[in-house]
């Protein structure tokens, strides 16, 4: 992939994650009647060995400054953690609830806040036309959270959406985190780490015993979910949000066949209504920032 621009190889990380990501989702449902924080504890100790196999490798070939912590990146790996974590456990409660498209379209709200969290985080310009589009988005995940006055029945959706916003400030720490030259591997494993550490209590007082079967699923979950993140981390050290941010909503194309596939679920005619407004307000913004936006600084 040398020859390729960073803007092409964050593209097509970008998209690596959105399979990897979708396929995630189907393991977790796979995996049956077990809490979600017990679930998101496989994903991220699978992801937390991993990455600390790659941390021990890069400490053996560069020596200690594959680990170093440069100076102002501790407030944004608690950000990119703490963040995370709210984007994992919303994300893992709206799966076992609600459909795999609706989960998915509602955390791939996180681009638009992505923008927004970079706009705080880095001054990265928000021009009017993506500030309409965020706006319009929003109105379109309202189509797929459905407001009741039973707010019961809200919970998933809702949780689902706080999935994306979390992630939106994750991706955006990311991003800070790769101008200040913090190892990728170190993001994830700081993440994993922290994200464990918060599911400890539950899985000391209330732990399920699982079966085989549910055990591989979940193991399979974490295998994806490592692959999503290592993906994730790479195309947003490559390229800007407003470049590349478009491309992540193939995840739900990949989680609306699976859906189908697996498990029989179809959207209802209000819930693709959302999609359709998300959608093209992705694309629109995508088509505007490319013939407006200047040229943002990148990692190589």
């Amino acid at each position: 992939m040398k020859s390729l621009s960073n803007t092409s190889k964050g593209i097509f990380f970008i998209i690596c994650s959105a399979f990897f990501f979708a396929l995630m989702a189907v393991f977790v449902r796979l995996a049956g009647d077990i809490h979600f924080v017990q679930k998101a504890f496989f994903r991220n100790a699978v992801a937390f060995l991993i990455a600390l196999g790659g941390t021990l490798r890069d400490v053996r070939h560069q020596g200690r400054e594959a680990v170093r912590i440069p100076k102002g990146a501790p407030l944004y790996l608690f950000l990119r953690a703490f963040a995370g974590s709210v984007g994992v456990f919303g994300n893992f409660y709206a799966i076992d609830h609600i459909l795999l498209a609706d989960a998915a379209i509602l955390n791939k709200m996180a681009p638009f806040f992505t923008i927004i969290f970079c706009y705080i985080i880095l001054r990265e310009k928000i021009k009017p036309v993506p500030l309409v589009c965020i706006i319009i988005a929003f109105s379109g995940s309202i189509l797929i959270v459905k407001p009741s006055f039973n707010f019961t029945q809200m919970i998933p959706t809702l949780a689902a959406f706080m999935g994306g916003v979390g992630a939106g400030l994750a991706y955006a720490s990311i991003r800070k985190l790769s101008y200040l030259k913090c190892n990728g591997k170190i993001i994830i494993l700081f993440f994993s780490a922290f994200s464990m550490m918060l599911s400890v209590p539950y899985m000391i007082t209330s732990f399920n015993p699982m079966s085989l079967q549910q055990t591989l699923m979940l193991l399979c979950a974490g295998g994806c979910a490592a692959g999503g993140q290592f993906s994730i981390t790479a195309a947003y050290y490559h390229a800007p949000a407003s470049k590349i941010s478009i491309y992540d909503y193939s995840q739900i194309l990949f989680s609306t066949l699976f859906g189908l596939v697996f498990f029989g679920q179809f959207p209802d005619w209000m819930s693709l209504a959302g999609y359709i407004i998300i959608i093209s307000m992705a694309v629109v913004n995508y088509i505007y920032t490319h013939r407006h936006a200047e040229e943002s600084p990148v990692v190589e």
